[in-house]
C-alpha cells in the first residue's frame, strides 16, 4: 500500500502531540475518518445522489467553484471505494479514507475538479486491480495522466533505485502539469499526519525525505499551507525535544492576559477606518517551525512574537494605501520593509512585508496582500486551477487578459533539464536534494534584453551553462555590468551578465569551475566532460611563468620571486638593446634609446630626455614619466621619427585561462608579420593571466592590425601598448 497511516483521528504525528493553539485559519472541523470509513463500507443508498462520504468534499469545493460538476467526482469516489474495498489501512481504518482524506486537503485549498477526480484516484492503479488504461477511457486523458504521475514505480523492477526513480518520474510529469505534485504534497500531508503507528526509525526515514525533497517543492510550488503543516509534522519527529519546548512556548503565551496582536490589530483597524480604507486585519499566529526560528533568533520571546498580521484588501494600489497609513501614525522599522508585489518571488508569492515598533519596543510584523494574492500566497500553483483551461471571466479582468502559466517555472525548467544528464539515481537522488536546498532564487540579465533564474550564490560559471549548456565548456569569461570579471565571481540579484564565448568547438572546461559550480546543471556538465577525458582535464590555472627567444636571440627570463614580470619587461633596462635606426635626434653621436615604459613607435608624438651616459630616451608625450622628469627640471631633447617605418613595440595582452592559449596567440601575431623578441607570461591569478610581448613589426603601420589580431584569439580580452611608470628616465 502506498499510504502509511496510523491512528488517523490523532491530530499529530506523535502521541501527545500538541496542535496549534491558534487554528491557522477558520476552517470546518477535521473530517471523522472512522466515521467514512463506515460509509464507505455501507456505500450510498442511491447511485444517482452524491455518497455521503464525501459530503466534506463536496461542500469545500463548491465553497471555491459553486458551478463545477460533481458527476466526475461522484463516479471516481465509487470506482475508488469498490477498487479498494476491503483493503485497510496500518491503523485498521478501511483505505478509503486516505484518498477521500488527501482529495478533502486539495478541495479546502480550491483545486479544481480533474484534480479532485485524480486525487481520488491517486492510489487505484498502484494498489488496486484498476489499470490506467481504464482510467483514460473512463475519466480521460487529463485524469490518467494525473494518475500516472502520481502512481509509484514497482521495487521489485527497480530495487533500491525505485524512490529516486519514482521522484524522477514524478518531477518529470510536473514539468508538463503542476498538479501532479499538487496531489503528491497532499498525499505525503496526510500520511505525515498518520504517521505515529510506524516504527521510529520508519517515521524518521520518511520525514526526512518530506524535508529534503517534498517540503522545498512545496515552497517552490508556493503552496505555504501544505508547507508549513509539513514542516510542523517533521520538526515533531526528527526534533522531538525542540517540538516539546516550542509547544510550551506556545501554550505559555497563549495562558497570558494581554495580547499585543490583538491591540495592534484594533488600533490598525481604526488607523484604516479613519484613512477610508476598506481592509480586515487578521492575527496570523506563527507556526511551531517558525516560532522556533524566531526563538533561536531573538532569544526570548515576547508576545507579539508569536504571530504577525495580516491586511487584507481589495485592489493592488489599496496595499500601497495601507502601507502609508501605518507608516505615517504608526513607527515604522524601515529595515523590515520588502516588496514582493513589484517583484514578486519566484514562486508566485506576491505581499508587502513591513514591521511597526509599539511604545513597549515589540516589534509586530505586518503582511499586506490582496485577497487573490493571499489566496495564491496559501495554495500557490493549485490557486491557479487548470493550467490548459480558458481564463475565467474573473481571471481575465485581473490579469489584462494574460494568465500566468505554472506549468513550467524557470526552478522547475532548470531541474528538468540537469535531471536528463543525471547518470544514475544515485547522482539524481543526491543532487535533487542540493537543488532544493537552495530555496532562494536570483534574476540576472543578458545583454540581449533576456533573463536567467538562478539560485543565490551562483557564479557565471552557472550562468554560462544555464544559457548556453554544454556549449559552455567555451566561455573564457565574462563582463557582469559592463565590467570584466571572472568566472568565479558571484552574481547578485539584477546583475547583467555578458558571457564571453570562444569559438573553438573543442574547448576544455577547467577542472577548477567545479570549485565555482553551484547548479545542478554546470557541476553534471563538467563532471562528464572530466569523466569523458580523464587525461586531460582542461587547464588547472596553475601555469608557470613562460618565457621564449626571439629571432634576435634576446630573452627575457621569468621574473625573480621579489621582481614583477611586468616591470621587467617593461622597464627601460629590458629594452636597452632596442634597435633604434629610425629615429632623429638633435644631438650629433648621441645614443638613441626607446623608452620601455610607453614604448613609442611611429606616427606616436614623441620626446626625448637625456639621461646618463649621454643616451638619448623617447618617449611617447602622453607618458606618465615626461611629467616626471618634466617635474624635477630635467630639459626636454628634440626628437622625431626618421624615413624608416620599422620599429619595435611591447604589447601587454590580458586574457583569461584556457588551454592552447599561448600557441594561438602566437601564431595569430606571426600571421600578422610580427617577429617576437621577448615574451614574458605571468603566473594567472583568479583565472586571468597577463603577457607581455616585445615585438618588431617592418612597418609601423602594421602595429593596429596586429592588436585586432590579438584581441580577437578566443579568450583575450584586451590588448594595450605597454605604459608603465618606471623609475627614473
Amino acid at each position: 500500500m502506498s499510504a502509511e497511516a496510523t491512528n488517523s483521528a490523532m491530530p499529530g504525528p506523535v502521541a501527545g502531540a500538541v496542535p496549534p493553539v491558534v487554528p491557522r485559519r477558520k476552517a470546518r472541523a477535521r473530517i471523522d475518518l472512522r466515521r467514512l470509513g463506515r460509509a464507505a463500507l455501507l456505500g450510498s443508498a442511491s447511485r444517482d445522489r452524491l455518497p455521503d462520504a464525501i459530503s466534506h468534499v463536496v461542500d469545500a469545493h463548491r465553497a471555491h467553484h459553486p458551478d463545477a460538476d460533481l458527476e466526475l467526482l461522484r463516479r471516481a469516489y465509487v470506482l475508488a471505494e469498490s477498487s479498494h474495498r476491503g483493503q485497510m489501512r496500518k491503523s485498521g481504518e478501511p483505505y478509503i479514507t486516505h484518498p477521500l482524506a488527501v482529495t478533502l486537503i486539495l478541495a479546502e485549498l480550491g483545486a479544481e475538479t480533474t484534480t479532485l477526480t485524480s486525487s481520488l484516484l491517486h492510489d487505484t492503479v498502484e494498489d488496486t486491480d484498476v489499470t490506467l488504461d481504464q482510467v483514460g477511457e473512463e475519466f480521460g486523458a487529463e485524469v490518467r495522466f494525473l494518475v500516472d504521475g502520481v502512481t509509484k514505480l514497482e521495487k521489485v523492477d527497480y530495487g533500491a533505485a525505485a524512490e529516486p526513480e519514482t521522484f524522477r518520474k514524478m518531477l518529470v510529469a510536473t514539468g508538463n502539469d503542476v498538479r501532479v505534485m499538487s496531489i503528491k504534497l497532499a498525499d505525503r500531508l496526510h500520511n505525515m499526519r498518520t504517521l505515529g503507528v510506524m516504527r521510529p526509525e520508519k517515521q524518521a526515514r520518511i520525514a526526512k525525505v518530506t524535508r529534503d525533497v517534498l517540503i522545498p517543492l512545496a515552497e517552490r510550488l508556493g503552496v505555504q499551507a501544505l508547507k508549513t503543516e509539513l514542516e510542523d509534522l517533521v520538526f515533531a519527529i526528527l526534533h522531538p525535544e525542540e517540538y516539546e519546548h516550542t509547544r510550551e512556548l506556545i501554550v505559555e503565551n497563549a495562558s497570558r492576559g494581554d495580547d499585543p496582536l490583538a491591540e495592534m490589530a484594533d488600533e490598525m483597524r481604526g488607523v484604516l477606518r479613519e484613512a477610508d480604507i476598506q481592509a480586515e486585519v487578521l492575527i496570523r499566529p506563527r507556526h511551531f517551525v517558525s516560532v522556533h526560528r524566531v526563538s533561536r533568533k531573538r532569544g526570548r520571546l515576547r508576545g507579539a512574537d508569536f504571530g504577525r498580521l495580516l491586511v487584507l484588501v481589495n485592489e493592488d494600489a489599496d496595499c500601497y494605501g495601507v502601507l502609508g497609513e501605518l507608516h505615517t501614525c504608526m513607527t515604522p522599522v524601515v529595515s523590515e520593509f520588502k516588496d514582493f508585489i513589484a517583484v514578486p518571488k519566484f514562486n508566485l508569492y506576491q505581499s508587502l512585508h513591513t514591521a511597526v515598533a509599539r511604545e513597549d519596543r515589540q516589534v509586530v510584523e505586518v503582511l499586506i496582500r490582496t485577497h487573490q494574492m493571499h489566496k495564491v500566497a496559501e495554495a500557490g500553483v493549485v490557486a491557479l486551477g487548470n493550467p490548459y483551461a480558458p481564463p475565467s471571466e474573473d481571471q481575465s479582468a485581473s490579469s489584462d487578459g494574460e494568465r500566468v502559466d505554472p506549468t513550467r517555472p524557470g526552478w522547475l525548467s532548470r531541474l528538468l533539464d540537469w535531471q536528463e544528464a543525471a547518470p544514475d539515481p544515485d547522482t539524481f537522488w543526491s543532487t535533487l536534494r542540493e537543488d532544493l536546498a537552495q530555496d532562494r532564487e536570483i534574476t540576472v540579465f543578458r545583454p540581449d534584453g533576456g533573463t536567467l533564474g538562478l539560485p543565490e550564490g551562483a557564479t557565471c560559471v552557472d550562468a554560462a551553462y544555464a544559457q548556453y549548456g554544454e556549449d559552455a565548456h567555451a566561455c573564457m569569461g565574462a563582463r557582469v555590468n559592463g565590467r570584466l570579471a571572472t568566472l568565479s565571481t558571484v552574481l547578485r540579484d539584477g546583475d547583467t551578465v555578458q558571457l564571453l564565448m570562444g569559438q573553438d568547438p573543442a574547448s576544455e572546461p577547467s577542472r577548477e569551475w567545479l570549485e565555482h559550480a553551484h547548479t545542478p546543471a554546470a557541476r553534471i556538465a563538467i563532471q562528464r566532460w572530466l569523466a569523458a577525458h580523464p587525461s586531460q582535464g582542461g587547464s588547472d590555472g596553475k601555469e608557470t611563468a613562460v618565457a621564449f627567444r626571439g629571432a634576435a636571440d634576446e630573452a627575457v627570463a621569468p621574473p625573480a620571486a621579489a621582481e614583477s614580470a611586468g616591470a621587467r619587461v617593461a622597464g627601460e633596462g629590458a629594452v636597452g638593446r632596442l634597435r633604434t635606426g629610425n629615429v632623429l635626434v638633435d644631438r650629433p653621436g648621441a645614443a638613441v634609446r626607446l623608452a620601455g615604459c610607453c614604448t613609442p613607435v611611429p606616427p606616436d608624438e614623441v620626446t626625448g630626455f637625456s639621461v646618463r651616459g649621454g643616451v638619448v630616451t623617447v618617449h611617447r608625450v602622453e607618458c606618465a614619466a615626461v611629467a616626471r622628469m618634466k617635474g624635477v627640471g630635467r630639459a626636454e631633447v628634440d626628437v622625431r621619427w626618421g624615413d624608416t617605418a620599422e620599429c619595435r613595440v611591447t604589447l601587454v595582452a590580458e586574457s583569461f585561462v584556457r588551454p592552447h592559449l599561448l600557441a594561438d596567440l602566437t601564431e595569430a601575431m606571426a600571421l600578422e608579420g610580427a617577429e617576437i623578441v621577448s615574451a614574458t607570461v605571468e603566473p594567472p591569478t583568479q583565472q586571468r593571466v597577463r603577457h607581455t610581448y616585445t615585438v618588431q613589426l617592418p612597418d609601423a603601420a602594421l602595429l593596429p592590425g596586429l592588436m585586432r589580431a590579438m584581441r580577437n584569439v578566443a579568450g583575450v580580452y584586451d590588448v594595450s601598448r605597454a605604459q608603465t611608470q618606471t623609475p627614473g628616465g
